[in-house]
């Protein structure tokens, strides 16, 4: 694959995962819009493991805790923080891994992979993003993050399997209203990437790592590191700019793209979206 699709897809990925637009709407629509050649799955799965180690790497001390609190939560302790962290994540997972699991193995992820479906996503949960950003309270602790809420998110967090909905976008807007401020609200969504992400890769990459041959192992590498220091920084950028400003600039950005997407979808065009 061209070095320059490459880091295309990348950056995109890496830029978009983390900030609520919707990556995967994106990735969709990149061979429509440039004319070049869908990346494939194996290039899909590279650049969530980069976008995986930027989150990691960037809430390092969240994740070691959930890390630490494992051993207590196996021998049935849930008292400690990170038994309580670690058991809120795995039950927040849940919701997506099965509808997930649905949706790949019916073929129904297919079938969604739609500028007009793309359109209508970037364009309703952008709204509602707005919305539970200006409306939700504040009143929240994300270190006292309950097992009621974990599953609340998580509910949240498998709309995001509809391409174009955003799944930090659609997670942060379920913390809003439960809540959460800004900053807690985007640390929880990016704390339940981590195990999404992680099963999203083992899923897809299990079923393309045995064809893969060395030139695709190099792209996949190059991929990969690319989308990392891009959602390095874009993570970096997104949880400063919160300690000042909302989400409606996100919330913009949703609305025009959805905008021009339906125009043109609605328009007597349609863009074609690889399979």
């Amino acid at each position: 694959m061209p070095l320059f699709q490459l880091f295309l897809v990348a950056v995109i990925q890496g830029l978009t995962e983390f900030l609520p637009v919707s990556s995967s709407g994106h990735l969709i629509l990149l061979p429509g819009l440039t004319g070049l050649a869908d990346q494939g799955q194996l290039i899909d799965v590279a650049v969530h493991v980069g976008t995986l180690g930027a989150v990691v790497l960037y809430f390092w001390s969240d994740v070691k805790i959930g890390l630490l609190g494992l051993p207590d939560l196996l021998r049935g302790r849930r008292d400690s923080a990170g038994a309580a962290l670690a058991l809120g994540l795995i039950v927040a997972t849940i919701p997506v891994i099965l509808c997930g699991a649905v949706l790949h193995f019916t073929g129904l992820s297919d079938a969604l992979r739609s500028v007009k479906v793309i359109g209508w996503t970037m364009l309703i949960f952008g709204l509602v993003l707005y919305w539970a950003d200006q409306t939700g309270p504040r009143t929240r602790d994300a270190a006292a993050w309950p097992l009621g809420h974990a599953l609340i998110m998580g509910l949240w967090q498998a709309i995001s399997l509809i391409p174009g909905t955003s799944r930090s976008g659609i997670t942060i807007t379920g913390a809003r209203r439960l809540g959460y401020d800004r900053s807690d609200a985007a640390r929880l969504s990016m704390l339940m990437s981590i195990p999404t992400i992680l099963a999203s890769g083992i899923l897809l990459g299990a079923e393309v790592a045995i064809e893969a041959d060395m030139a695709a192992i190099r792209d996949s590498a190059i991929a990969a590191a690319l989308a990392f220091v891009s959602a390095l920084l874009a993570l970096a950028l997104m949880m400063r700019l919160l300690r000042s400003i909302s989400f409606t600039p996100y919330v913009i950005y949703r609305i025009a793209l959805g905008l021009v997407l339906l125009t043109y979808a609605y328009g007597g065009s349609e863009l074609q979206i690889a399979g």
